[in-house]
């Protein structure tokens, strides 16, 4: 007998980014798997790998009651109408939505996964909107029947503190995984200058402009052989985006280049030689997993989510938020000391092997949906 699944995301290129091997291996192993997502043009992409698709329009940065009603509602006609066995919500927007819509439609085998939290609970920000949300949240979330899945422990922590579900159904899994054979190690090239790579949307809370502030600083010293690149969109429905005319003034090609979106993210890791996320917070950041894979030594923050990905003298360094002054410190470091660098790559590896092979993710999500299935 086929096992329903209904997999809610944001946004369709997300799925395809952070969700697709855990639908296909839920495919495999004969659930009939149904995405439901905004569509930006990914349908039949998604429709070629076997996979179901229904469109409800998500607003992923939105804050109108009115569209946000709207999608709770065809969440919970969605709901009744097809009674999947298993709901998979992922982000925590889909997760707030959709927890409402199964409560409304009577559907207990729900399982929110939390990849950070985002915007809205970063350090500092506290306002009325913050506050709704965590309202919103207690509403959607309090059930002694929902499962969670979290990416670091700081995250495992918060939910657990809030009484949502029981211990057991709060589950730790770390990010969603690497395919260690098509991101493989590959040595550090030798080339004329040193490149330190910053892979990300490019937000305020990713820390681009501490990087861009550190790369400043250092300038003078390291001008002739280090160049720093920053791969990655604007966002400008994301309340952290950064315009694309700042990023263009705060940029002097050929020392600090901004290149935007990149396909063949292998390949740009193949090229770079220190790999830095300077974030604010993170769920645990896929780039970061992904620079680790192919044996770069990275820099990061110590905060959720990105250390993670570090340990701090072995793969790489850990530096305060926002600290820009270490962080260019240790960015000199990198690009004076081959040794290390080579060292902390081959380390970033074996931490890759040990943590973050999507296989380990994959067989973490099953093991979840069998258990609430088998209940």
């Amino acid at each position: 007998m086929s096992k329903t699944l209904f997999i809610v995301v944001n946004v369709d290129w997300a799925f395809l980014l952070f969700r697709l091997p855990v639908a296909l291996a839920a495919l495999k192993e004969g659930y009939n798997v149904t995405i439901i997502t905004k569509d930006t043009g990914k349908k039949s992409e998604i429709e070629s790998y076997g996979l179901h698709f229904i469109e409800v329009p998500f607003d992923r940065s939105g804050t109108n009651p009115f569209h946000e009603m709207k999608c709770i509602l065809s969440l919970i006609k969605l709901y009744r109408k097809n009674k999947p066995d298993i709901i998979h919500h992922v982000t925590l927007k889909a997760a707030i939505l959709g927890s409402i819509a199964a409560k409304c439609s009577g559907n207990r085998a729900v399982v929110n996964a939390i990849s950070g939290f985002g915007y809205n609970f970063t350090t500092g920000r506290n306002g009325l909107k913050q506050k709704i949300i965590r309202q919103l949240m207690r509403l959607a979330f309090k059930s002694r029947h929902f499962h969670f899945i979290l990416q670091n422990p700081d995250d495992v922590r918060q939910i657990s503190g809030l009484h949502y579900a029981p211990e057991e159904n709060i589950h730790l899994i770390k990010g969603s995984g690497v395919n260690l054979c098509q991101f493989s190690q590959e040595e550090e090239i030798v080339k004329e200058k040193i490149q330190l790579v910053l892979p990300s949307r490019m937000l305020y809370d990713k820390g681009v402009i501490e990087f861009i502030e550190a790369a400043k600083k250092i300038k003078p010293r390291v001008f002739d052989k280090a160049e720093f690149i920053l791969v990655g969109d604007c966002d400008d429905i994301n309340l952290s985006g950064i315009s694309r005319e700042k990023l263009l003034t705060m940029t002097d090609n050929p020392y600090i280049q901004w290149v935007g979106f990149k396909q063949n993210m292998f390949q740009i890791l193949c090229d770079a030689d220190v790999v830095v996320l300077p974030s604010y917070r993170e769920g645990l950041p896929k780039s970061l997993i992904e620079a680790t894979a192919v044996g770069r030594p990275v820099i990061t923050t110590d905060t959720q989510g990105c250390r993670e990905c570090v340990i701090e003298g072995y793969n790489g360094y850990l530096v305060p938020v926002k600290d820009t002054e270490l962080l260019s410190q240790r960015m000199e470091t990198l690009i004076n000391d081959s040794e290390t660098r080579k060292g902390m790559g081959k380390n970033s590896r074996l931490l890759a092997e040990r943590e973050f092979s999507i296989e380990k993710v994959i067989k973490a999500h099953l093991a979840i949906y069998d258990a609430i299935h088998n209940s």
